[in-house]
């Protein structure tokens, strides 16, 4: 079988697999990937147990729910508040969160007076383990170099602006230092668990171009 006929076939099958999975049809995008994994598999390239493990590492190991547990203890616990700011990648891997991008960290805690932001202004240095796998525009470069120059202006197109007086702090990532943004926690919620408060913590409120939700927002319907 040549590669032609190999590619069109395991496009068949992710085809089929497609409307086998509960009946539903994946994206073009979903059915390309499917088929790209089939064939490495094929060839050899990729152990199919590696990968499962890889797969299993991103949709429940890793991910903003991690960073949004480290921001509702911070919330919590005034000690362990402290110790993430002085010394954030053991305080942080003292909940179990540790791994690959995510080394060398640094907590940076947002006030009344100061919000901060991050970008990486080169490439896309992330904190996998706490927030996983970068979303599309941080990695954009019209994000990159507007983040830097115009802070006050992305924010806006984030949907929220703060007050004149704010002073702005923008973090550039580097493959030496990965920043994770303690925001403020949300009026009215003294006295919540820690659990109630990592359901209001977004991914974007630790990158610094967001708000946590609020208790009221969070009841509203999708």
């Amino acid at each position: 079988m040549n590669r032609n006929d190999s590619e069109g076939t395991e496009q068949e099958h992710a085809h089929a697999d497609a409307h086998d999975h509960h009946g539903s049809a994946l994206s073009e995008m979903d059915l390309r990937v499917r088929a790209l994994e089939s064939l490495l598999i094929e060839k050899g390239y990729v152990d199919p147990r590696a990968l499962d493990i890889l797969i299993e590492t991103y949709e429940h190991k890793v991910g903003p729910h991690n960073g949004a547990r480290v921001v509702a203890k911070a919330w919590c616990d005034p000690a362990y508040r402290q110790w993430l700011l002085d010394d954030a990648t053991a305080a942080i891997a003292s909940l179990g969160h540790t791994g690959r991008q995510g080394e060398h960290m640094v907590v940076l805690e947002n006030t009344p007076a100061v919000h901060n932001m991050v970008v990486c202004t080169l490439c896309s240095c992330y904190p996998w383990p706490v927030l996983g796998l970068p979303p599309i525009w941080y990695k954009s470069a019209p994000y990159r170099s507007r983040a830097v120059i115009d802070p006050r202006g992305v924010l806006k197109e984030f949907g929220f602006e703060l007050a004149a007086e704010v002073e702005f702090r923008v973090w550039d990532s580097t493959a030496e230092v990965r920043y994770l943004v303690l925001p403020m926690q949300p009026s009215g919620t003294s006295g919540f668990s820690e659990e109630a408060l990592a359901e209001l913590v977004t991914r974007d409120s630790m990158i610094g171009t967001g708000l946590p939700r609020t208790p009221e927002s969070k009841r509203e319907p999708a």
